[in-house]
C-alpha cells in the first residue's frame, strides 16, 4: 500500500532535503530487499551498518532515504531525511505507515528473563474465551485470532511488528499481548507502540553475551516503562527485588502482584501436582492445569491484566480455570508405569531452578529426579557452569547434552557446565552430547515414579549446529522412546 513520505515522517524531528509530497510503496531497513519507490531506513545494526548501503538501496530503487548522516553525494539521486537517530524513527515511521494500529488496540507487553511467554499465551487464550478477539506476538508464535504467523525472534523487527498489529485490527482483534525481549528495547524496535499495560516479571541472569553486564541488561529493561505514558499502567511483580528500579521513573500509574509480598493483587498456592495445582486468587479457590510457584505468579499477573483491563474478577477466574498449559513450559507426559517426563523451556539459571524446586516438591520420596539439560552455543556462557551447579545440586542424576551449540563445540559447552559441579555431586553425573541418545539414556534410568526433566528447548522443533538446523523435538523423542518400550504417553 503506498503512502505519501510527509505522512509517514509526520511527528519526527527531521531535516529533510527533496520532496516529501511523494508516495512510498513500502518501508526497507535491509538494502537487499529494496524496490522501485520504497523508502530505505539506514540503520547502524549490531552486525553491519546501513549507511554503508545507501548508493545500494538507491541503485535498487529508492526514492527517499533515512540516515543520520547526510550523503551530500546522494541529495540529488533521492529524498534525504536526516534523523538523530535512524533506529527510532523506523519504528515511529512504521507505526505511521501503517496508521498506528496499536492506538485501535488494548495492547499489553510482557518483558522479564522469565514468563513472558507463558504470560502472553495464557493472556491470548483466556481473552480468545471471553470472546474478545485478540492477537499474540510471542517467542512461540505469532496469532492474528487464531491464524499462526511464524515468529523468528522473541519481539520481531518494528516493520513486522507494526504490520502485524495493522493485519490484527483489520481482522477485527480487540486486543494485542506481546512478548518484549531487552534486545528489542534496546534496538528499539518498539518505539511507536502504545501500551495499554507493560508487566515486569523478574530479572535474573541472561543475555549477558550481547549486554556485557547486568547493570546493562537491567537498564534496557527499564527503559520501556521510562517510556510509558501516564495513561499507561505499570504492572510489577512485588515478589522481585528489581520491580522498583523499573519503575522509579515512570510516568504511568504503577500496580502490584505477587505470592509472598504486599501486593495489590495476591495470590498463594494450596496444593501441588503434577496434573495442576489448588490456588487461591484474591480469596477464590480454582483448579488450574499450570504447576509450580512460577506458574501461580505468571497467573496471578494474567488475573491482574484483565481486571486492570475492566473484566470482572468471576468471569477472569470462570475463565482461567479452563486454560491449558503453554507447549513446552512444564509440559509432562506419562508413561502405563508410572513415570513421567517433563519437557520445559528453562535455559536459564533461575528458570531451571525454579522447575527443578516445584518437581521435588511435588515428587514422592525415594523417587529419582533425573535432569537432561544443556546449554545453547554463541550465548551467554557465563551461565553455564551456574546451570550445571542447579541442576546437580537440586537431582538425583544429572546428564548433560548439547541444547543449540550453534558453531561452538558441543563437548566444551558441557565442560563450561561441568566445571560448575562440586566433586560429591560429579558422581552422579554423565554427559552424553547426542540430545537423542541422552534422553533415551534417562528414560532407561528411570523407573516406576521417577520423573525426568528435560530442560532448555522446550517449544523448539530443531537443533542448530554448524549454522544448519536440523529437526528435532524434545516431545517427539520422548513418546517415541515410550511406545518402543511399550509404555503409552498420556
Amino acid at each position: 500500500m503506498a503512502k505519501r513520505l510527509d505522512h509517514i515522517i509526520k511527528d519526527i524531528d527531521c531535516q529533510t532535503t527533496g520532496r516529501i509530497d511523494i508516495n512510498i510503496n513500502k518501508i526497507s531497513f535491509d538494502s537487499r530487499k529494496v524496490q522501485s519507490n520504497d523508502l530505505f531506513v539506514a540503520v547502524k545494526g549490531t552486525q553491519v551498518d546501513g549507511h554503508n548501503y545507501l548508493s545500494d538501496a538507491i541503485d535498487k530503487g529508492a526514492i527517499a532515504i533515512i540516515c543520520e548522516n547526510f550523503p551530500d553525494q546522494l541529495a540529488l539521486r533521492a529524498t534525504i531525511v536526516q534523523v538523530k537517530d535512524s533506529a527510532e524513527a523506523l519504528g515511529m515511521v512504521a507505526a505511521n505507515y501503517y496508521d498506528d494500529p496499536s492506538r485501535s488496540l488494548s495492547l499489553v507487553g510482557v518483558t522479564g528473563t522469565n514468563g513472558k511467554t507463558s504470560i502472553v499465551t495464557l493472556l491470548h487464550q483466556l481473552f480468545n474465551k471471553m470472546d474478545q478477539k485478540s492477537g499474540l506476538l510471542s517467542t512461540i508464535h505469532n496469532l492474528v485470532g487464531q491464524k499462526n504467523i511464524q515468529a523468528t525472534h522473541t519481539t520481531p523487527d518494528a516493520i513486522t511488528i507494526q504490520s502485524l498489529l495493522r493485519k490484527m485490527v483489520d481482522d477485527g482483534c480487540t486486543h494485542a499481548f506481546m512478548e518484549v525481549s531487552s534486545h528489542a528495547i534496546d534496538q528499539k524496535r518498539i518505539q511507536g507502540l502504545d501500551f495499554n499495560v507493560v508487566v515486569f516479571t523478574n530479572l535474573t541472569h541472561d543475555h549477558l553475551d550481547y549486554h556485557n553486564t547486568f547493570e546493562a541488561y537491567l537498564k534496557a529493561k527499564k527503559q520501556l516503562f521510562d517510556d510509558l505514558s501516564s495513561e499507561a499502567t505499570a504492572l510489577i511483580n512485588a515478589d522481585d527485588k528489581h520491580s522498583e528500579v523499573m519503575v522509579q521513573n515512570t510516568s504511568a500509574t504503577i500496580k502490584t502482584y505477587g505470592l509472598r509480598s504486599m501486593a495489590d493483587f495476591k495470590a498463594k498456592i494450596i496444593e501441588s501436582h503434577f496434573d495442576g495445582m489448588l490456588v487461591n486468587i484474591e480469596n477464590t479457590e480454582l483448579w488450574t492445569k499450570v504447576i509450580g510457584e512460577f506458574n501461580a505468579s505468571n497467573l496471578l499477573a494474567v488475573y491482574a491484566v484483565a481486571n486492570l483491563l475492566g473484566y470482572p474478577k468471576d468471569e477472569i477466574l470462570r475463565v482461567i480455570s479452563t486454560l491449558g498449559t503453554v507447549e513446552g513450559r512444564f509440559e509432562y507426559l506419562r508413561s502405563d508405569n508410572n513415570i513421567t517426563a517433563i519437557i520445559d523451556y528453562a535455559h536459564t539459571p533461575d528458570a531451571l531452578k525454579n522447575v527443578l524446586t516445584t518437581i521435588n516438591q511435588i515428587r514422592n520420596t525415594g523417587c529419582q529426579l533425573i535432569t537432561v539439560v544443556g546449554a545453547g552455543g554463541d550465548r551467554d556462557r557465563a551461565k553455564r557452569p551456574v546451570m550445571g551447579k542447579i541442576a546437580a545440586d537440586l537431582s538425583t542424576r544429572v546428564i548433560f547434552t548439547s541444547d543449540n551449540p550453534r558453531s561452538e563445540d558441543p563437548q566444551q559447552i558441557i565442560n563450561e557446565m561441568i566445571a560448575g559441579v562440586d566433586d560429591v555431586n560429579r558422581k552422579s553425573t554423565i554427559a552424553i552430547t547426542n540430545r537423542r541418545e541422552a534422553i533415551r539414556t534417562a528414560c532407561m534410568m528411570a523407573h516406576e515414579g521417577d520423573v525426568i526433566l528435560i530442560a532448555g528447548k522446550g517449544h523448539e522443533t530443531y537443533q542448530e549446529i554448524k549454522g544448519e538446523r536440523n529437526y528435532f523435538n524434545d516431545k517427539q523423542v520422548v513418546l517415541e522412546i515410550f511406545m518402543i518400550n511399550n509404555v503409552n504417553p498420556q
